[in-house]
């Protein structure tokens, strides 16, 4: 009998001990969980350390993206560098370049001052262009496929929401955060730089018409715009910066529209004939016609590559946000206005070829 009692008096107080470390033990995983996301998880699935951690910037991605072709790289690194100086937020730059740039950049940027930027260089496929542009005979070597990378977006930035596009030609003096977080209206899809409404408005390049509404960009004439019901003194905009909501473009097929309208100009010779030379502009004003958002003008100052003359202040162009020196005249080629500006943030090539061209460049001049 004593045996018997003692034997359920072990078995009683086992069941007892059980149900204690049961509870003790779903206490310490709520504790565990509570403290930290990665509760129980094996170590293999602990993400790496938050570069904000590392050094104070930023963790959330900023993507930049920007094309660099190989005659004008000296532009893409200058801009890239005003980029990363003035900014404390995690910017990881998307360069698209072709094949034969891809070895040029990877030194310039591993054996300078820039080893530290975040970057993806991204292949630019021409292929995707065949049949939608159209080339002069004899003229095949104009086609500059990269301007052309601004209309794959979400090919090239898959995984984010929001991208920023920058031209090559432009210097960033400001922090580039301001600008991602520039308000898209709901279904918007892209946020550009009002030439009628910016401090470079109304601005004429000689014998192009007028390039701040749609007229200077589309042939009225052709019955296919006409159908449109696209006012012509419309106000223009500027693709060379913009803001993208990759959402609500992939939803709406913004790509898909733009070659649409590529593919019609070749067949039905859409755009303006008297417009200097822009053939990515033209699909962007039908596709985004009175459906985009505006950037602030300070983050688009341009014309500063029109001509060699000065057309701002001195004042003016250091209060600018972005300086864009589209236009004929380069700051790393010909003469151009403010060109000490975009030194200031030019990384010399380490292999010499981009220092050759633009000493080249400025001895043609002075003949």
């Amino acid at each position: 009998v004593n045996i018997s009692i003692l034997i359920v008096v072990v078995v009683i107080f086992l069941l007892v001990l059980h149900h204690n470390l049961l509870g003790l033990s779903d206490f310490l995983k709520r504790e565990l969980s509570d403290s930290s996301p990665l509760g129980l998880q094996p170590i293999d699935f602990i993400p790496a350390i938050p570069q904000r951690l590392i050094d104070g910037r930023n963790d959330k991605e900023i993507s930049v993206v920007i094309a660099a072709s190989d005659e004008r790289l000296g532009g893409a690194i200058a801009a890239m560098n005003s980029i990363y100086q003035n900014t404390r937020s995690n910017v990881v730059f998307y360069i698209v370049t072709l094949n034969d740039t891809v070895d040029h950049l990877r030194l310039w940027l591993s054996n300078t001052a820039l080893k530290n930027l975040k970057y993806r260089i991204l292949h630019f496929d021409p292929g995707v262009l065949e049949g939608k542009v159209q080339v002069a005979s004899g003229k095949a070597d104009t086609l500059k496929p990269l301007t052309f990378a601004r209309f794959y977006l979400p090919s090239l930035v898959p995984h984010a929401e929001k991208a920023i596009y920058v031209d090559d030609d432009i210097i960033v003096q400001d922090d580039i955060l301001e600008l991602y977080n520039t308000p898209l209206k709901p279904g918007h899809a892209a946020a550009f730089s009002d030439d009628c409404d910016s401090t470079t408005n109304k601005f004429a390049v000689h014998g192009a018409g007028n390039q701040y509404n749609y007229i200077g960009f589309l042939d009225y004439k052709k019955e296919t715009i006409r159908k449109l019901a696209m006012k012509a003194s419309t106000c223009s905009f500027n693709p060379g910066v913009f803001v993208a909501n990759l959402t609500e473009w992939k939803l709406q097929n913004i790509t898909k529209q733009l070659e649409k309208w590529m593919t019609l100009n070749v067949a039905e010779e859409l755009y303006s004939r008297t417009l200097a030379g822009s053939i990515t502009t033209p699909p962007l004003l039908i596709v985004f016609y009175k459906q985009h958002s505006s950037i602030d003008p300070m983050w688009n100052v341009r014309h500063l590559g029109s001509s060699a003359g000065k057309r701002y202040s001195p004042q003016f162009v250091k209060s600018a946000k972005l300086l864009h020196w589209n236009g004929h005249f380069k700051p790393w080629g010909r003469t151009a206005s403010y060109a000490e500006v975009w030194e200031k943030w030019y990384v010399p090539d380490p292999t010499g070829k981009f220092s050759l061209l633009r000493r080249h460049s400025k001895a043609h001049e002075a003949k």
